[in-house]
Protein backbone atom coordinates (compact mmCIF):
# COMPACT_ATOMS: atom_id res chain seq x y z
CA UNK A 1 0.00 0.00 0.00
CA UNK A 2 1.67 3.21 -1.24
CA UNK A 3 1.99 6.30 1.20
CA UNK A 4 -0.52 8.17 -0.76
CA UNK A 5 -3.49 5.73 0.80
CA UNK A 6 -1.93 5.41 4.43
CA UNK A 7 -2.06 9.29 4.34
CA UNK A 8 -5.48 9.66 3.15
CA UNK A 9 -6.72 6.66 5.88
CA UNK A 10 -5.11 8.45 8.31
CA UNK A 11 -6.61 11.93 7.64
CA UNK A 12 -10.34 10.23 7.28
CA UNK A 13 -10.03 8.64 10.38
CA UNK A 14 -8.81 11.48 12.09
CA UNK A 15 -11.51 13.61 10.80
CA UNK A 16 -14.08 10.85 12.02
CA UNK A 17 -12.57 10.83 15.68
CA UNK A 18 -13.55 14.93 15.21
CA UNK A 19 -10.03 15.76 16.27
CA UNK A 20 -7.88 18.89 14.43
CA UNK A 21 -6.42 17.94 11.09
CA UNK A 22 -2.40 17.32 11.25
CA UNK A 23 -3.23 15.99 15.30
CA UNK A 24 -1.69 12.73 13.62
CA UNK A 25 1.54 12.47 12.83
CA UNK A 26 2.18 9.44 10.95
CA UNK A 27 6.03 7.49 11.47
CA UNK A 28 6.89 5.99 8.42
CA UNK A 29 9.05 2.95 9.91
CA UNK A 30 12.31 2.20 7.49
CA UNK A 31 14.07 0.17 9.67
CA UNK A 32 15.64 -2.67 7.71
CA UNK A 33 14.03 -1.49 4.28
CA UNK A 34 16.55 -1.18 1.19
CA UNK A 35 18.11 2.58 0.60
CA UNK A 36 16.39 3.19 -2.43
CA UNK A 37 12.68 2.36 -0.77
CA UNK A 38 13.54 4.95 1.90
CA UNK A 39 14.56 7.69 -0.78
CA UNK A 40 11.38 6.61 -2.60
CA UNK A 41 9.45 7.89 -0.02
CA UNK A 42 11.69 10.91 0.83
CA UNK A 43 10.99 11.23 -2.86
CA UNK A 44 7.33 11.94 -2.15
CA UNK A 45 7.84 14.53 0.61
CA UNK A 46 7.48 12.53 3.62
CA UNK A 47 9.77 13.26 6.28
CA UNK A 48 9.24 11.56 9.91
CA UNK A 49 10.67 8.08 9.99
CA UNK A 50 11.05 5.61 12.50
CA UNK A 51 13.92 2.84 13.47
CA UNK A 52 14.38 0.13 15.67
CA UNK A 53 18.61 -0.29 15.59
CA UNK A 54 21.00 2.68 16.52
CA UNK A 55 23.85 1.53 14.37
CA UNK A 56 21.17 0.96 11.43
CA UNK A 57 19.86 4.63 11.77
CA UNK A 58 24.08 6.14 11.95
CA UNK A 59 24.46 3.96 8.79
CA UNK A 60 21.59 5.55 6.62
CA UNK A 61 20.21 9.14 8.16
CA UNK A 62 23.03 11.74 8.61
CA UNK A 63 23.58 11.26 4.44
CA UNK A 64 20.14 11.36 3.91
CA UNK A 65 19.53 14.30 6.23
CA UNK A 66 22.21 15.89 4.35
CA UNK A 67 20.34 15.25 1.08
CA UNK A 68 16.80 16.08 1.81
CA UNK A 69 17.15 18.51 4.78
CA UNK A 70 15.15 18.45 7.88
CA UNK A 71 13.99 15.13 8.59
CA UNK A 72 12.88 13.99 12.18
CA UNK A 73 13.60 10.47 13.24
CA UNK A 74 12.65 8.64 16.18
CA UNK A 75 13.69 5.54 18.15
CA UNK A 76 10.48 2.96 18.23
CA UNK A 77 12.86 -0.45 19.31
CA UNK A 78 14.67 -1.28 22.36
CA UNK A 79 17.40 1.22 23.16
CA UNK A 80 20.64 -0.25 24.69
CA UNK A 81 21.93 1.73 27.66
CA UNK A 82 25.34 1.09 26.24
CA UNK A 83 23.86 2.73 22.86
CA UNK A 84 22.22 5.96 24.44
CA UNK A 85 25.13 8.50 23.95
CA UNK A 86 24.73 7.91 20.17
CA UNK A 87 21.04 7.52 20.09
CA UNK A 88 20.67 11.21 21.32
CA UNK A 89 22.60 12.55 18.74
CA UNK A 90 20.49 10.29 16.02
CA UNK A 91 17.12 10.88 17.20
CA UNK A 92 14.65 13.72 17.65
CA UNK A 93 12.60 11.10 19.94
CA UNK A 94 12.97 8.04 21.66
CA UNK A 95 9.54 6.07 22.18
CA UNK A 96 10.97 3.76 24.24
CA UNK A 97 11.76 4.58 27.22
CA UNK A 98 11.17 2.00 29.75
CA UNK A 99 13.45 1.19 32.90
CA UNK A 100 15.09 3.30 35.46
CA UNK A 101 18.89 2.57 34.25
CA UNK A 102 18.00 4.11 30.73
CA UNK A 103 16.64 7.03 32.15
CA UNK A 104 19.34 8.09 34.63
CA UNK A 105 21.77 7.85 31.27
CA UNK A 106 18.94 10.08 28.80
CA UNK A 107 18.97 12.20 32.13
CA UNK A 108 22.71 12.66 32.17
CA UNK A 109 23.39 12.83 28.82
CA UNK A 110 20.74 15.67 28.76
CA UNK A 111 22.32 17.56 31.52
CA UNK A 112 25.72 17.35 30.04
CA UNK A 113 24.14 18.61 26.55
CA UNK A 114 21.47 21.09 27.65
CA UNK A 115 18.56 19.29 25.01
CA UNK A 116 17.26 15.83 25.09
CA UNK A 117 14.90 14.45 22.43
CA UNK A 118 11.14 14.25 22.62
CA UNK A 119 10.21 11.01 25.32
CA UNK A 120 7.85 8.89 25.33
CA UNK A 121 7.54 6.03 28.01
CA UNK A 122 6.67 2.49 26.98
CA UNK A 123 3.58 0.84 28.74
CA UNK A 124 3.32 -2.94 28.84
CA UNK A 125 0.04 -2.72 28.41
CA UNK A 126 -0.44 -6.56 28.38
CA UNK A 127 1.87 -7.34 31.50
CA UNK A 128 3.52 -9.65 29.05
CA UNK A 129 6.65 -10.68 30.28
CA UNK A 130 8.40 -11.11 27.00
CA UNK A 131 7.88 -7.50 26.28
CA UNK A 132 9.63 -4.57 27.86
CA UNK A 133 7.84 -1.49 29.20
CA UNK A 134 6.82 -0.36 32.19
CA UNK A 135 4.02 -2.03 33.65
CA UNK A 136 0.53 0.16 34.33
CA UNK A 137 0.85 -0.21 37.92
CA UNK A 138 4.14 1.03 37.91
CA UNK A 139 3.81 4.23 36.06
CA UNK A 140 3.21 6.84 38.30
CA UNK A 141 6.11 6.07 40.46
CA UNK A 142 8.59 5.88 37.08
CA UNK A 143 6.96 9.05 35.88
CA UNK A 144 7.84 10.38 39.63
CA UNK A 145 11.63 9.22 39.20
CA UNK A 146 11.84 10.89 35.88
CA UNK A 147 10.40 14.05 36.59
CA UNK A 148 12.88 14.10 40.10
CA UNK A 149 15.47 13.45 37.36
CA UNK A 150 14.62 17.12 35.59
CA UNK A 151 13.64 14.36 32.86
CA UNK A 152 10.09 15.61 30.66
CA UNK A 153 8.56 12.42 29.12
CA UNK A 154 5.92 14.26 26.27
CA UNK A 155 3.91 11.26 26.42
CA UNK A 156 3.25 7.22 26.22
CA UNK A 157 3.82 4.34 24.04
CA UNK A 158 2.15 0.69 23.42
CA UNK A 159 2.46 -2.08 21.06
CA UNK A 160 -0.54 -4.09 22.60
CA UNK A 161 -0.60 -7.65 22.46
CA UNK A 162 -0.60 -9.39 19.16
CA UNK A 163 -3.45 -12.28 20.16
CA UNK A 164 -5.57 -9.32 21.22
CA UNK A 165 -7.51 -6.39 19.65
CA UNK A 166 -5.45 -3.20 20.20
CA UNK A 167 -8.61 -1.07 21.06
CA UNK A 168 -8.62 -1.60 25.02
CA UNK A 169 -4.95 -1.03 25.10
CA UNK A 170 -4.87 2.21 23.29
CA UNK A 171 -8.08 3.17 25.84
CA UNK A 172 -5.71 2.08 28.80
CA UNK A 173 -2.71 4.50 27.62
CA UNK A 174 -4.88 7.33 26.68
CA UNK A 175 -6.42 7.34 30.26
CA UNK A 176 -2.89 7.01 31.93
CA UNK A 177 -1.58 9.80 29.68
CA UNK A 178 -4.55 12.11 30.73
CA UNK A 179 -4.17 11.20 34.27
CA UNK A 180 -0.69 12.16 34.13
CA UNK A 181 -0.35 15.36 31.85
CA UNK A 182 0.95 13.83 29.27
CA UNK A 183 -0.07 15.25 25.62
CA UNK A 184 1.74 12.49 23.30
CA UNK A 185 0.38 8.73 22.46
CA UNK A 186 2.27 6.82 19.97
CA UNK A 187 -0.27 3.86 19.08
CA UNK A 188 -1.19 2.15 16.47
CA UNK A 189 0.32 0.41 13.68
CA UNK A 190 -0.37 -0.89 10.16
CA UNK A 191 -3.29 -3.35 10.73
CA UNK A 192 -5.33 -0.94 13.78
CA UNK A 193 -3.87 2.40 13.15
CA UNK A 194 -7.09 3.80 12.72
CA UNK A 195 -8.74 2.67 16.11
CA UNK A 196 -5.38 4.11 17.58
CA UNK A 197 -6.57 7.34 15.90
CA UNK A 198 -10.30 6.99 17.79
CA UNK A 199 -8.78 6.88 21.12
CA UNK A 200 -6.35 9.84 20.23
CA UNK A 201 -3.08 8.46 19.09
CA UNK A 202 -0.68 11.36 18.51
CA UNK A 203 1.79 9.55 16.30
CA UNK A 204 1.32 5.66 14.15
CA UNK A 205 3.78 4.03 13.01
CA UNK A 206 3.62 2.16 9.95
CA UNK A 207 6.14 0.09 8.06
CA UNK A 208 5.69 -3.00 5.88
CA UNK A 209 2.19 -1.30 4.32
CA UNK A 210 4.01 1.71 3.28
CA UNK A 211 7.27 0.10 1.81
CA UNK A 212 6.77 -3.34 1.40
CA UNK A 213 7.71 -6.74 3.37
CA UNK A 214 11.26 -6.33 5.24
CA UNK A 215 14.20 -8.62 4.71
CA UNK A 216 15.77 -9.17 8.13
CA UNK A 217 19.07 -11.19 6.89
CA UNK A 218 20.88 -7.65 6.58
CA UNK A 219 19.99 -6.50 9.71
CA UNK A 220 23.95 -4.81 11.06
CA UNK A 221 22.19 -3.87 14.64
CA UNK A 222 20.45 -6.76 16.74
CA UNK A 223 20.10 -3.80 19.72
Amino acid sequence: MALHDITARMQAATQAAGRAPGAVTLIAVSKVQPLDRVVAVLDQGHRVFGENYVQEAAAKWPDLRARFGAVSVHMIGPLQTNKARLAVDLFDAIHTLDRASLAQKLASLAQARGTCPQLFVQVNTGAEPQKAGVLPADLPGFLADCRAMDLAPHGLMCIPPEAEPGTPHFAMLARMAADHGLSGLSMGMSSDFEAAIAHGATHIRVGSAIFGARDYGTNPDKG
